[in-house]
């Protein structure tokens, strides 16, 4: 059984920015706005284990991993480039009154 989980307000997601957000369990996740939507995966990358809120960069919808340079697509949470194979978890986004809600 899903729920939805109130993370925080959809305007302190800025275009091209990544934002820090943690889960009732203490897992984190990453926001990404790409145009005017909103997307989450997890924030760890799959190949490093670096924060993707701390050293990723957002350019269109592929966020970079500083660590060793991989990428994946935000809003599929596919590795695009490598050394990164194993996807990210996505999470489902939905916006009630301002705020930005994830499935879990």
């Amino acid at each position: 059984m899903t729920e939805l989980v109130k993370l925080c307000p959809a305007d302190e997601i800025l275009d091209g920015d990544i934002k820090l957000a943690q889960l009732p369990d203490g897992s984190e996740i990453a926001l990404y706005r790409v145009a005017d939507t909103i997307y989450a995966t997890a924030d760890r990358c799959t190949h490093g284990d670096a924060s993707l809120s701390e050293m990723g960069t957002l350019r269109g919808k592929i966020v970079e991993c500083a660590f060793h340079s991989g990428t994946f697509d935000v809003t599929t949470g596919q590795p695009t480039g490598m050394p990164c194979e194993v996807p990210l978890q996505i999470y489902s986004v939905t916006l009630i009154g301002g705020y930005v809600h994830v499935e879990v």
